[in-house]
């Protein structure tokens, strides 16, 4: 079977999507990637097309405030769009492929499956397609609206009427003439149900797969090591979360994480925590990155932004998470860890304070029983194996 994967975004965005392509191609599936540029993920071994823009670079020139997206629409948004839309589109008429998979952000997928006549398949890394009465949709609103929770999933349906123009393009391109839509075959949800119980009113053709992590694997640079080998610690990093003021941020995470007596591990991310000198000292490691899988199993607690990613990858090691969401689906992944017991209440992120943080990094003890129990369930799952099993049942 020839499998087209297309993904868009920062790494959290490719990475499950590379784990996947790798499980496909030890099934022994033909695999191609449409990846964006400068990911920061290994794809060395995977047959890999560019989606040609690079995410990386564009947070680093606006941050992630919705603002500046609002602002930069036109000049920045819809040109960055209008590619994306139109490289995955190439992408799928050189590949030919048997099944074509895609990121929610790939909104010419169902015009182009149509035109192929090909299944597709949308990978939800977060809900935001699937109507369902059980929650609103990520990156809404916080507060469950109960029989209006469905409503709020119309949200994707408006992002894509601000793209017609690009997606008339995209059909004309690959000889959609009609414009018509294929519905997808199947939708593929990356997400453990230690974290998200499944609705009853999904659909059957709705997966939670569990997530699709790579395995732990290599070491931890030596200065990280011998940190982490000095005594109790908190990891804290909040990625690419570029808004607000960064330096205000580690004052207030390394004061916080100081006033329960642990050290602080530091991931400056792409400008999410900036650490300013006079906050150092032997208690504090600052690196740009670390390898969750090593790390998080070895912490007291981790401190976070909340993106599904390193929810499942605290989860996964039975770390307790202090989420500090900023933007679109990380308050309602704080709500879920809070609602299952999995962790303390979300600090919003304009509202940390090394006070709160303290107080919440205090009450660590009572979630870690909850987590670690989530730690031996999704220790069962194989997310990516599922998800292939699934895959191959569209090309009978």
């Amino acid at each position: 079977m020839r499998l087209l994967l297309v993904t868009a975004g920062t790494r959290g965005d490719v990475d499950p999507f590379v784990v996947l392509a790798r499980r496909a191609l030890r099934a022994g599936h033909e695999v191609r990637l449409v990846v964006p540029d400068n990911s920061g993920v290994d794809t060395s071994d995977i047959d890999v097309s560019s989606l040609g823009v690079d995410y990386t670079q564009l947070i680093k020139q606006q941050g992630v405030s919705i603002g500046a997206a609002l602002r930069s629409y036109r000049s920045v948004v819809r040109p960055v769009m209008h590619g994306v839309l139109i490289e995955s589109a190439k992408a799928a008429l050189e590949y030919s492929p048997d099944v074509l998979v895609a990121h929610p952000k790939i909104l010419s997928a169902p015009l182009v499956a149509e035109a192929l006549g090909i299944p597709f398949v949308w990978v939800e890394m977060v809900p935001v397609l699937t109507p369902t009465l059980a929650f609103p949709a990520a990156g809404t609103i916080s507060r469950n609206l109960g029989p209006l929770n469905r409503y709020t999933y119309r949200a994707a349906a408006g992002s894509a009427a601000m793209f017609r123009r690009d997606l008339a393009e995209v059909a004309k391109l690959v000889g959609n003439r009609g414009g018509r839509s294929a519905p997808p075959a199947a939708t593929l949800m990356p997400i453990s149900p230690a974290v998200l119980q499944r609705p009853p009113d999904w659909p059957a053709t709705v997966h939670l797969t569990g997530p699709w992590r790579p395995p732990a694997e290599g070491v931890l640079p030596d200065h990280v090591a011998d940190f982490i080998a000095g005594g109790d610690f908190v990891y804290a990093g909040f990625g690419s979360m570029a808004a607000g003021d960064p330096v205000a941020r580690a004052r207030a995470v390394v004061g916080g994480i100081r006033r329960t007596g642990a050290r602080s591990l530091i991931a400056a991310g792409l400008g999410g925590l900036s650490v300013p000198p006079e906050v150092l000292d032997d208690d504090v490691l600052v690196t740009d990155s670390v390898a969750h899988d090593l790390v998080l199993p070895l912490a007291g607690a981790a401190v976070h932004h909340g993106g599904i990613g390193t929810v499942q990858a605290a989860l996964a090691a039975g770390t307790v998470s202090v989420i500090v969401p900023f933007i679109a689906d990380q308050p309602f992944w704080g709500a879920r860890v809070h609602e299952r017991g999995l962790g303390p209440t979300p600090i919003r992120q304009r509202a940390l304070t090394s006070g709160r943080l303290a107080a919440a990094l205090s009450r660590v003890g009572e979630y870690r029983p909850a987590a670690r129990r989530a730690a031996r369930a999704m220790a069962a799952e194989d997310g990516p194996g599922t998800a292939v099993g699934i895959l191959e049942t569209l090309n009978r």
